[in-house]
């Protein structure tokens, strides 16, 4: 079997609308947002990193790749879930049966003019193929949930299961050719 591609997905840091729905909106990352990534960066390895877009992923990238001194490079396949309406609102003021409703299935009961989850780990998913050993992917929780169902096999609940606080980290092995079972098996 072909060595293991060996990937890391971090979180973005806190962010001045913490425990909001911000989606595809471009709200920036604190200081101590910033802070507590370049602390995470610093326990592992990687030669590159790449980044979603959105300012609150990007600016943690940047600062991130320059402590390290590796190149940086952006990729807007790992962006959030856009959540159309319910963009930047907290999930408090939204409704509860159409909030519950999304959230036990995101692709059947999107929110209303948002994204489906199909189509986040669609686009995700297609990212991922393209990385290449080594890399750090500084990004959002609904991509690294979107990558651990790709990569894991995962349906959509199932990944709420992996509590993503602000810089969480999540080092995954990709084999080469693997499928999400074969890849689950090899790690046991």
């Amino acid at each position: 079997m072909t060595a293991p591609v060996t990937l890391h997905l971090m979180r973005h840091g806190v962010t001045a609308q913490a425990g909001h729905l911000n989606g595809g909106s471009d709200v920036p990352v604190t200081a101590a947002g910033l802070a507590s990534c370049v602390a995470a960066a610093a326990s592992i390895g990687f030669a590159r990193v790449v980044t979603s877009d959105l300012a609150r992923a990007h600016d943690c990238a940047v600062v991130v790749a320059s402590v390290a001194k590796v190149p940086v490079s952006t990729d807007a396949r790992w962006r959030e879930l856009h959540f159309g309406e319910w963009e930047g609102r907290h999930p408090d003021v939204l409704d509860p049966e159409r909030l519950a409703a999304f959230w036990a299935d995101p692709d059947g009961a999107a929110p209303p003019g948002g994204e489906r989850w199909s189509t986040l780990t669609t686009r995700v998913g297609a990212a991922w193929e393209s990385l290449t050993p080594d890399t750090l992917v500084l990004t959002h929780a609904g991509a690294i949930r979107a990558a651990l169902a790709v990569a894991c096999g995962l349906d959509s609940r199932q990944v709420w299961m992996f509590d993503l606080p602000y810089a969480a980290t999540v080092t995954l092995r990709r084999w080469p050719g693997a499928t999400p079972v074969t890849q689950i098996a090899a790690l046991r």
